[in-house]
């Protein structure tokens, strides 16, 4: 017989079992295997190796702006080589020397020498041109009296130009025993070498050389108003003047330049052509009334004093009031008279 030695194990282990017991020996096992995993997992792990990070001396954007800085200066060395080569070349190059005068252009003289302006621009001949004090020339050029302003420029390679504007006389004025020539601003020029070019101006009187020139150019300027007053709506009175007193600047006084005889005519500070307009009207009908008319006093506002610097000649007070009727209907046969001077000087 068979001998029994255990019991029997079922084919089917899963049929065999019932369904709950089969479950709960799953979760056991399951559970049982997650623990070894568990244990176990600690000694078969490895560590992580390190990635060493290396750093700079410097930090990230540090480090750009000194690259930046390096190009900017590499950039500046370049240009600064290039700027030192081309000055020493024009610093060097016999191409930029001013050899004579002939490579000086001088333009706007007429009453100014060729030889004032070379008395100035002489010294810098042989020079290089990029070493020719510009401003300095310039100054010494507009204290030549005839200067009124000058400009000096560089023609490269080797040219320099000089303009000249010259001032523009206005009148004469005594200087001593001879006569010069002024400006509206006061300055005093000598006359012209030569004789190029005739004036037809009145001397200035009470304008000293010797004062300063704040003082001349204020003179002046009466002078300037006196003058446009005058020639006021095409008038031209000014040009029938001989002489201007500007000693006084309350009483201007004028010396016409009449063929009958100069008068002395005082139109004080104000209304120059009102008041010329009555003499001019008058002049006529009071040389008829007396042997001689050396001045007329204008300066009031209703009287006209014939002859008031004349102590030895009759002298006579007459009214504006009469005298303004008659002043539009002589004013024509009068003018002519005093331009007729002109013609002669």
């Amino acid at each position: 017989m068979p001998r029994n030695n255990g019991p029997l194990i079922p084919d089917d282990p899963v049929t065999s079992r019932a369904p709950g017991v089969q479950e709960d020996l799953d979760d056991a096992l399951h559970s049982r295997l997650v623990d070894l995993d568990n244990e176990e997992e600690p000694a078969f792990l490895r560590a992580q190796k390190r990635v060493s990070v290396r750093r700079g001396p410097l930090p990230r954007k540090a480090a750009n702006r000194l690259k930046v800085a390096l190009v900017l200066l590499a950039i500046a060395g370049v240009i600064g080589a290039v700027v030192l080569t081309i000055y020493n070349y024009g610093a060097g190059s016999w191409r930029f020397r001013l050899d004579s005068s002939d490579q000086i252009e001088i333009a706007g003289i007429q009453h100014v020498t060729r030889g004032q302006v070379m008395d100035v621009m002489g010294a810098d001949i042989g020079r290089n041109v990029f070493f020719i004090p510009l401003v300095d020339r310039k100054k010494q050029l507009e204290d030549i009296p005839w200067v009124e302003s000058a400009s000096v420029m560089r023609l490269l390679p080797n040219r320099l130009r000089v303009e000249i504007r010259e001032r523009h006389p206005v009148a004469f004025v005594h200087m001593g025993s001879r006569i010069a020539l002024v400006d509206t601003h006061g300055v005093v020029m000598d006359m012209p070498a030569g004789g190029a070019r005739k004036y037809s101006f009145p001397v200035i009187v009470g304008v000293g050389v010797s004062e300063p020139l704040s003082t001349r150019a204020a003179r002046m300027k009466i002078y300037g108003q006196l003058v446009r007053d005058l020639d006021f709506g095409g008038a031209r009175y000014s040009q029938g003047l001989s002489d201007v007193d500007l000693s006084d600047p309350e009483d201007v006084k004028i010396t016409t330049a009449d063929p009958n005889g100069e008068v002395l005519v005082h139109l004080g500070s104000t209304d120059y052509l009102e008041r010329f307009k009555v003499y001019v009207a008058h002049i006529q009908e009071w040389r008829q009334q007396f042997s001689k008319v050396r001045s007329v006093d204008l300066r009031y506002e209703r009287q006209v004093i014939v002859n008031p610097d004349e102590g030895n000649l009759p002298q006579r007070v007459v009214t504006k009031a009469a005298a303004k009727p008659k002043a539009a209907a002589k004013a024509k046969t009068a003018k002519p008279a005093i331009k007729a001077k002109k013609g002669k000087r």
